[in-house]
């Protein structure tokens, strides 16, 4: 594996974690927040498939676990984006035939990641889990993240491309 790509993957993951926590999170939208770390690791899975996802979601979930103001349960993000950073890395090869397919996994990554980290907390019986939230924050985690989606997926597959040419993507 270059080096470049775990270089790029780490700078990303930072970047996304310290505007995610210093910024989106401070934001006063109504509902939900925008997940740009989600984004990367959707991102980074799809330029480079599953085993890279599942190893980039494990670390950024748990660097998100860790990272002040963090409020739960060490693990659950990690748990979370290591399934959506697999998932999301199976669908890399539609990724070429479609500009539909990474907006289409993102709004399926935006809504597991959700239900996901709230089905765990349930399962550790975290008083913080409401279902009746859950379902109340989801169409607007989605929404944020599939407007937001665009703009960062074209932006880390471009930067991806631009550190480490895949000859599949020269034209």
């Amino acid at each position: 594996m270059p080096t470049s790509r775990i270089a790029v993957a780490i700078a990303l993951v930072v970047l996304a974690l310290v505007v995610q926590v210093s910024l989106l999170t401070r934001l006063a939208l109504p509902g939900a927040t925008p997940d740009l770390l989600l984004l990367v690791v959707v991102a980074l899975a799809l330029a480079h498939g599953p085993g890279f996802g599942l190893v980039t979601g494990f670390a950024a979930g748990l660097a998100s676990d860790l990272a002040p103001p963090a409020d739960h349960t060490i693990g659950r993000w990690a748990f979370v984006l290591t399934l959506i950073g697999y998932g999301a890395g199976l669908a890399k090869g539609e990724t070429r035939r479609s500009a539909f397919v990474p907006l289409l996994v993102v709004a399926v990554a935006a809504a597991a990641s959700v239900l996901l980290y709230a089905g765990l907390g349930a399962l550790i019986s975290d008083p913080h889990v409401s279902w009746p939230r859950v379902y109340q924050l989801l169409p607007t985690a989605v929404i944020y993240d599939v407007v937001l989606g665009p703009f960062v997926v074209s932006a880390v597959l471009l930067l991806v491309r631009r550190f480490e040419p895949d000859p599949a993507y020269r034209r």
